[in-house]
């Protein structure tokens, strides 16, 4: 197109042509009209507006189908590739609005000082697209990373009705080797509606049978070595399985471990468990640092640490390492009611990690995950698990526990267990959706051996 030169009325001063530009920067084309090339500001007005039409309609009538592909690494590279476009196409209008305005016998230091404030403004156009692309990739680094490679199917529940996770918190200490899995929680949930049930495993069952060829070492349940330094309890499974490759042969060092420990639960509560999660204990104070830490309700004072430290009794917001002893103490305690705790602390995450906490944090939160978690839920599920996590509500968790006086641990009764976890799924089956009426469906008080409301027990 050709540029028609302007006349004496139309030369403007470096002040106007920089306004010009810082509005341009706002309202493509503005500096393109006001120069006479109708034509290109047009053209720019029009894609500004569609760009952000798009993004309108993104961010409302498409939301909820966002986050689904936020956790397909195919799609984070598309987004990177399409956030830096964006990116480069805002500053070249910014760089072509100063040019068709700028006067052209300009010179000297009037002439630097205006191209400095271009490029000031240029800059902060790139800032923020910079920053999201480089959120972009390391979501993308860390689904790569953390996830099992994708599997082949289109249904990613396998014809299943719930999907069941077993979420493993794992903890070393230094006057031992290895790590001790202290905290063991199946959540079992409805791929329908997001229902879920909390299913807590205490660290001290003896005896658990085992699944496969561990049962030719343990045929009347996992007695470990038999010594007091290994008696053979629950949290002792996933080491045992990582320091004796036969009992789990073909499985890589580092997954041995937490898929016995899988396989074991699913023996003790009689319902398949899909999938695990294991996170080291240290780690989980990262992951409470990154987001700013968590509140919770402390109904009596925890003594914690060596030093004599207190988490006194109230609701108080705890950084990560506060809230590892709220989860971890034994101190005047026992480890059903550090079971209890462990629930809770779960379930004000689950509340409290906002979208807008997670995004500030999101750079730590993603390398914490790296080196402190591992799972083999597969990539390909991602997308499902982010649809039904969207449906979810942490009010409505229900938890049940085996622990005294339901159960034994020195000698649990497993018939027992699975039938309060048959017992426990058909209810929640049942059970009304809460903008139901509570008089037209009575239901059973929560007892010992019926699933309570964690919102009940940790509010």
């Amino acid at each position: 197109m050709a540029v028609r030169a302007p006349v004496d009325h139309e030369v403007r001063s470096l002040p106007s042509a920089v306004a010009l530009t810082v509005a341009s920067a706002l309202l493509w084309g503005v500096a393109h009209l006001v120069a006479g090339r109708t034509r290109a500001g047009v053209a720019l007005l029009a894609l500004q507006a569609g760009l952000i039409a798009i993004a309108l309609v993104a961010l409302t009538a498409l939301r909820l189908r966002l986050l689904p592909l936020a956790v397909q690494p195919g799609w984070l590279t598309g987004l990177i590739v399409a956030i830096l476009g964006i990116g480069a196409v805002w500053v070249a209008v910014v760089v072509c609005s100063y040019r068709v305005v700028r006067p052209a016998e300009a010179a000297g230091p009037g002439r630097v000082l205006a191209g400095a404030v271009v490029a000031a403004l240029c800059a902060a156009i790139c800032v923020p697209f910079v920053h999201t692309a480089r959120l972009a990739y390391v979501s993308r680094d860390v689904l790569i990373t953390l996830f099992a490679p994708e599997t082949e199917g289109d249904d990613p529940w396998r014809g299943r009705s719930r999907v069941s996770i077993l979420l493993i918190g794992a903890d070393a200490a230094k006057n031992r080797p290895g790590a001790r899995t202290d905290s063991m929680t199946v959540a079992t949930i409805d791929v329908r509606t997001g229902r879920t049930v909390l299913f807590g495993l205490p660290r001290n069952l003896e005896r658990a049978p085992m699944p496969g060829p561990a049962r030719r070492h343990f045929p009347f349940g996992f007695t470990g070595d038999g010594s007091l330094r290994n008696p053979g309890l629950l949290n002792e499974v996933h080491q045992w399985a990582e320091d004796h490759p036969e009992i789990m042969p073909g499985v890589p060092d580092g997954r041995r471990g937490p898929t016995l420990l899988k396989q074991t639960a699913e023996l003790i509560l009689g319902i398949p468990v899909d999938h695990y999660v294991m996170v080291d204990m240290r780690g989980f104070a990262e992951l409470i640092d990154a987001i700013g830490g968590v509140t919770v309700t402390i109904k009596s004072d925890i003594p914690y640490g060596r030093q004599g430290r207190v988490l006194q009794a109230g609701t108080r917001r705890l950084s990560g390492t506060e809230a590892l002893w709220f989860g971890r103490s034994r101190s005047d305690s026992d480890d059903y009611v550090r079971m209890t705790r462990q629930k809770c602390l779960l379930y004000a995450v689950a509340r409290q990690a906002d979208p807008a906490a997670v995004i500030r944090g999101f750079e730590r939160i993603a390398e914490a995950a790296k080196r402190h978690v591992s799972t083999d839920i597969p990539r390909d599920m991602l997308p499902a698990l982010a649809d039904l996590a969207s449906r979810m509500d942490a009010a409505e968790l229900r938890t049940l526990q085996f622990v005294p006086p339901l159960i034994d641990p020195s000698a649990p009764d497993w018939s027992l267990i699975r039938r309060k976890v048959a017992e426990a799924l058909e209810t929640e089956r049942s059970r009304p959706r809460r903008s139901a009426s509570p008089a037209a469906t009575p239901r059973p008080a929560p007892g010992p051996d019926r699933p309570a409301n964690l919102a009940a027990i940790c509010d």
